[in-house]
């Protein structure tokens, strides 16, 4: 009789037909298969069904990011060990069997970075790797907060996979068009702000978004990626600025608007 334990891989939707079949396909492997999903309006549940996952549908209301259900479906699982999946994200085989040997050989509860091959524009970025995530834990006094970007707060060690093990690295297929990365990248940057408000300084609009595209394109090698490597560099500064634009923005709309009322007096004294 087999002690192996068990794990559950978790996955989070909305409208997410595009790849979910693929995702999905590639998660058969493991003991249970958990779709939590936003209110789609696609064909998702179709082919959440179609895999056998167990497929729970939660009410997405104002909510636009997905860390707001992250915590609900990491403690809906089945088994206390965890992988959480995005719907455009791919499993390779020797991850799954490197994860189970993991926690086969020691139980202790602990959570492991697992590195991701991120695509743009139909090519593997290079100068995006290994862009760690923390997605494979044991869930028992885990939290994951309702913040964007964040991460799952647990028990126990970090573990992380070594890079040079590219064949464990989860595939990252979001290829969007620009048109599409431009406008999540608006809504992503609508709760980034309220993270870094209380850090924020002006002269970051100096330094923080050139030294971004700076890392992303000459340290991290994206000039090696060609064009996609440095439209993808450009995304990044892009949304630095933009993040600090908007935190800028609120907080000279806490301030009176001195120029517009003299400006209304000097209408109303030339009358």
């Amino acid at each position: 009789m087999s002690t192996r334990p068990g794990i559950s891989a978790v996955v989070q939707t909305y409208n997410a037909e595009q790849h979910l079949d693929r995702c999905l396909e590639a998660l058969k492997c493991f003991d249970e298969i958990l779709v939590v999903d936003m209110e789609s309006t696609d064909a998702t549940a179709e082919i959440a069904a179609r895999h056998g996952a167990r497929f729970i549908v939660k009410e997405r209301g104002e909510h636009r990011i997905v860390e707001a259900y992250r915590d609900f479906a990491i403690h809906a699982a089945t088994y206390d060990w965890v992988l959480v999946v995005d719907a455009d994200e791919i499993v390779p085989p020797a991850l799954a069997e490197y994860l189970y040997s993991a926690i086969e050989a020691d139980a202790t509860p602990r959570a492991f970075f697992i590195p991701r091959k991120n695509y743009f524009m139909g090519r593997w970025l290079r100068s995006s790797y290994p862009d760690y995530i923390l997605r494979f834990f044991n869930r028992v006094g885990a939290h994951w907060p309702y913040e964007i970007h964040s991460r799952v707060e647990h028990q126990g060690p970090d573990v992380k996979i070594p890079e040079k093990r590219t064949d464990l690295a989860f595939i990252h297929l979001a290829n969007e068009d620009l048109h599409s990365r431009i406008a999540k990248i608006n809504t992503y940057t609508d709760r980034e702000k309220i993270r870094r408000r209380n850090k924020f300084k002006p002269l970051q609009f100096l330094y923080n978004p050139a030294f971004l595209f700076f890392k992303r394109y000459v340290l991290k090698g994206g000039f090696r990626d060609g064009m996609p490597g440095f439209i993808y560099a450009v995304n990044d500064a892009f949304y630095r600025y933009l993040t600090l634009a908007k935190i800028e923005e609120e907080l000279q709309a806490d301030k009176p608007d001195k120029d517009i009322d003299r400006d209304i007096r000097n209408i109303a004294d030339k009358r």
